[in-house]
């Protein structure tokens, strides 16, 4: 059973930097991507970054030079590095991974159980 581990999250005041990190563990047999979603208080869960294999990083709008995210293949773990956190950056951050896992071929969808960004003004 896959499992998708996060830690980093806390608070900060803005201006500063938080790293995040996630963990995948159980059987896995291939990543197809590995990224980050959030949810803001009273908001949707958006996209903020994501890397697929072979493919370049894709950012939100809000997050692009300000934070970066990168891979550890060999640790199926993601991490992002987030710099000049505002007040609008507050909210859950969930990992969120496409593998494949029990079966080669065939690929799913696994989310993290969320860790907390609090950025203060």
């Amino acid at each position: 059973q896959v499992k998708l581990v996060e830690s980093g999250g806390g608070l900060v005041q803005a201006g500063g930097s938080l790293r995040l990190s996630c963990a995948a563990s159980g059987s896995i047999f291939r990543i197809n991507a590995m990224g980050w979603y959030r949810r803001a208080p009273g908001k949707q869960r958006e996209l903020v970054a994501i890397v697929t294999s072979g493919g370049s990083p894709n950012y939100a709008d809000s997050v692009k030079g300000r934070f970066t995210i990168s891979r550890d293949n060999a640790k199926i773990t993601v991490f992002l590095q987030m710099n000049s956190l505002k007040p609008e950056d507050t909210g859950v951050y969930y990992c969120y991974a496409v593998l494949s896992s029990g079966t080669y071929y065939s690929f799913d969808n696994y989310w993290g159980q969320g860790t907390q960004v609090t950025v203060s003004s």
